[in-house]
């Protein structure tokens, strides 16, 4: 196996790093989470005896899933308000530049819309959709880690699945397109057009805005559903939409929007065939001064 000292391990644990960090990224929907992750898995395995393990790579997923799972099992133990509004961890870049870390960055991300949904996921069921239906793990390998047999760890991925499929019907809208609908929906908002916003709106729109956890927050997370209630909404965007630029949230169409020289707001979009369908909004100032503006992003 060439991994029987430290040294071996080391480097190797090395080279599955980025696949570890997207693969934590995925289950927890949280960049720090993802990192502490696999510093925590470096321990346990710098620490275990490697004298059975025949796959490395499988090996180092599985110490990743594992910890990911108690990560998740406590946040949901802790979460008091089910329906609060908590956005995932967003992945900008610049639509104009394509830098390596950009690209690293944007390697470890999972759509927006994605993550949204699988935030809603028990802790088993996330686990068991993402190491099977995105890393294409088998169930034999996923059934110890969520310490059921093989069916059942089959039906955990299938219900998640639906569920999946349910919240969020596929729809591969092209990036020129979404930011087609991006200009759009800035344009009526700086015009105060309502009926602008309601063409590019899909009529069952949801928009969620996390302003961060109280008392510290300066709004109250919530979403929004439906056209008519998003564009009054926006209209409130009104003044904001001069400071907006383009950007890439995990991946997608987005704007980055500044006040006063500061970051006000990350906004990430979902698309389908009928005009945007989600609008996921950040404004939590902690978690924004966090963010690392792109470079280049052009004004909307």
């Amino acid at each position: 196996m060439g991994c029987n000292v430290t040294e071996d391990l080391a480097t190797t644990f090395e080279k599955h790093r980025p696949r570890m960090r997207g693969t934590a990224y995925r289950m927890l929907g949280s960049l720090a989470e993802a990192d502490d992750v696999v510093q925590d898995a470096w321990l346990r395995a710098s620490k275990a005896s490697m004298a059975d393990v025949n796959d490395v790579g499988a090996w180092l997923t599985t110490i990743v899933a594992r910890l990911c799972l108690d990560r998740l099992r406590t946040r949901r133990s802790r979460r008091e308000d089910p329906l609060e509004v908590v956005l995932p961890d967003l992945v900008l870049a610049s639509p104009e530049a394509s830098e390596p870390e950009q690209e690293a960055l944007l390697a470890d991300s999972v759509g927006l819309a994605m993550l949204v949904v699988l935030d809603a996921l028990s802790p088993a069921e996330r686990l068991a959709f993402v190491l099977h239906d995105t890393l294409g793990l088998p169930f034999e390998q996923i059934a110890p880690i969520v310490r059921r047999n093989v069916e059942a760890t089959r039906q955990l991925a299938s219900r998640a699945r639906r569920r999946v499929r349910a919240a969020r019907p596929a729809a591969d809208v092209p990036l020129k397109r979404q930011w087609e609908l991006i200009d759009a929906f800035l344009g009526a908002a700086r015009e105060g057009d309502i009926e602008g916003l309601m063409r590019v709106l899909d009529p069952d729109v949801v928009a969620r805005a996390d302003f961060g956890p109280p008392p510290a927050a300066l709004g109250a997370s919530r979403a929004y559903h439906g056209a008519a209630e998003v564009s009054r909404q926006a209209m409130m965007f009104r003044n904001l939409a001069p400071g907006a630029r383009r950007v890439l949230v995990n991946g997608g169409a987005g704007l980055y929007v500044t006040a006063a020289g500061r970051p006000y707001a990350v906004l990430g979009m979902t698309f389908g065939p009928q005009g945007i369908t989600e609008i996921d909004i950040l404004l939590d100032p902690e978690r924004l001064a966090r963010l690392a503006p792109p470079p280049d992003g052009r004004p909307a």
